[in-house]
């Protein structure tokens, strides 16, 4: 299944954030979404699953513009995994999981134990099976964010739309996310995530797109797209792409001009 942006603009409530954005996600592709605060990554992200309307242009699943799609029929290909966010209500953490299984089950029907099976999946393969009896908001932010991705699983959605999936996560649980993202796209399906880190996309990213002031300012392999000079562009910062003894593996490494702390003084 392929999503595809065509000169798509987005905002909010008529008034644009971005415009002109023209992309395509291929199928068991890892898109990466790399920009700065405020750049209008998570517009872009609503408006492609439909959450917003496209103020111009059309997004198309398979061809066909997503607007002639009902909202079970879109949540059955496209699974959505928000920003980390407070939880409200005290559910238990595979009853939130669960949710991801709307999509395929009636309206005012329960949860089958093929459901069950599937949520409990869910949470095992993210390495956090036992948190399925916790109360979702006694968990900690970074759990809840794997709770979320799980949920997004339990969907079994053929494209996979990530908001900074790792924002709240430990580095140990950074790398299992990402792991996990690359072994998605492995068993085909399409992955596009946002991040703020450009090392994430070395680690697991097939393409990347930088998004600035809403505006698509380059998409192609990381080894082509992310350079010093666009990195400087993107945050005002001086940047080194080293590559890493691996001869595989680059990695980002800012300036240290005025981050280091001075040795002290000798005393006297």
């Amino acid at each position: 299944m392929t999503l595809a942006a065509e000169n798509l603009g987005f905002g909010y409530h008529h008034t644009a954030i971005g415009r002109g954005v023209t992309v395509e996600i291929r199928t068991g592709e890892v898109l990466c979404l790399l920009g700065p605060n405020g750049g209008g990554k998570t517009t872009l992200m609503k408006t492609l699953l439909g959450l917003l309307p496209a103020l111009e242009g059309v997004v198309r699943l398979d061809g066909e513009d997503i607007v002639h799609w009902s909202r079970k029929r879109l949540a059955r290909a496209v699974g959505y995994v928000p920003q980390a966010h407070a939880a409200f209500f005290p559910f238990d953490v595979i009853d939130v999981v669960l949710m991801g299984r709307s999509a395929h089950i009636g309206l005012f029907a329960a949860p089958s134990r093929a459901d069950r099976v599937v949520a409990e999946r869910a949470l095992a393969t993210l390495g956090v099976a036992h948190l399925a009896p916790r109360i979702y908001t006694e968990i900690s932010g970074g759990e809840r964010q794997l709770v979320l991705i799980a949920r997004a699983l339990a969907q079994e959605p053929r494209i996979l739309i990530m908001d900074e999936p790792t924002a709240a996560l430990d580095f140990g649980n950074q790398v299992r996310v990402l792991g996990q993202i690359a072994a998605l796209a492995r068993s085909g399906i399409s992955v596009v995530f946002s991040t703020h880190d450009p090392d994430h996309v070395f680690l697991c990213g097939d393409r990347v797109a930088l998004l600035h002031d809403g505006r698509l300012e380059a998409i192609g392999t990381p080894e082509a797209v992310i350079t010093p000079a666009a990195l400087q562009r993107l945050y005002g910062v001086e940047v080194q792409v080293v590559d890493l003894p691996d001869h595989e593996t680059r990695t980002c490494v800012p300036s240290v001009h005025g981050l280091r702390r001075r040795e002290a003084p000798p005393a006297g």
